[in-house]
């Protein structure tokens, strides 16, 4: 696993202009929810074939993944499909948050492991990726005794997050934890002992630091270590989450393990971070690669 420290240059996604308010979506939130999911799905097509024609940076990272994810050369038909399911997720997004399961099909693999774990006391990490629906994965905390989630993000999304949270259901408890913070390792200790699920999306940051190059679709990508160097200081269990849409509908929560948890710092903590995020690196990749077009960053991750 090779290091990169890049300069303290923003990510490519970070710098592009927002296309939306906390007003406007507000002001979506309020039709969607009294639209129905069914008749609000109807409105994607035209807004997902609009971001198509306009967003030609976008639409050649859609391409470029797709590519390496299909192992073929993709088309535009692929695309329209990849930013209709990315469309799917956040507008099911407003449903989810505001406990409106009927409208799903959810299952869950491997909540197993997250009982276990809970049984045992002490909370564990969550990691995911902007993969999917974390929200759909959030719908686990309900099914089985309101399980405490706090989320756990750098802190220059912090502040959006909450505010767009506190959009879609001002009535929604999340805390979101700021990672950066001097802080933060501190707080999330707490909730760890708190037997708090600790959910962080860990496959980027914002600004291009302390990040690892690894194989990831057939090419060097970089990965930030943040997410993975918290996971080795507090020693407890880590585990890969992801809401896999699957159409119509129809989402599919999985767990799966990462670290055991620990009593004391690993003997060789270089070691233990290369293989944990290897591992990470390696299921996303079979993720991406069986559900392809949950895959939602539509930036050059390769670059």
């Amino acid at each position: 696993m090779s290091s990169r420290s890049t300069p303290a240059e923003t990510q490519e996604w970070a710098t592009r202009p927002e296309r939306g308010s906390l007003v406007s979506i507000k002001i979506c939130v309020w039709i969607a929810l009294r639209l129905g999911r069914r008749l609000a799905q109807c409105f994607l097509y035209p807004i997902c074939l609009y971001f198509l024609l306009s967003s030609p940076a976008a639409l050649r990272a859609s391409r470029d993944y797709l590519g390496r994810a299909l192992g073929r050369r993709s088309g535009w038909r692929d695309s329209y499909r990849h930013f209709l399911a990315f469309g799917t997720c956040v507008l099911d997004r407003v449903f989810l948050l505001n406990e409106q399961d009927q409208w799903f099909e959810i299952t869950v693999t491997g909540d197993d492991l997250l009982r276990q774990i809970d049984q045992q006391s002490g909370g564990c990490l969550l990691f995911g990726a902007h993969f999917g629906s974390f929200e759909a994965a959030r719908t686990i905390r309900r099914r089985y005794r309101e399980l405490p989630v706090s989320l756990l993000m750098y802190e220059e999304n912090a502040k959006k997050i909450r505010a767009a949270l506190g959009a879609i259901n001002p009535r929604l408890e999340t805390e979101v934890i700021g990672l950066g913070r001097l802080d933060s390792l501190i707080a999330v200790a707490e909730r760890l002992r708190a037997g708090h699920f600790v959910g962080v999306l860990a496959d980027r940051n914002s600004d291009g630091r302390d990040m690892v190059q690894l194989p990831f679709l057939g090419a060097q990508a970089a990965f930030p270590q943040g997410p993975f160097k918290v996971a080795m200081m507090l020693g407890r269990p880590v585990v890969m989450m992801a809401g896999i849409y699957k159409g119509k509908g129809r989402y599919e929560v999985r767990f799966e393990l990462l670290a055991q948890a620990r009593e004391s710092r690993p003997a060789d903590p270089k070691a233990w971070m290369d293989e944990i995020m290897r591992l990470y690196a390696t299921k996303l990749e079979a993720l991406c690669k069986e559900y392809p077009y949950n895959w939602f960053n539509f930036y050059d991750f390769w670059a």
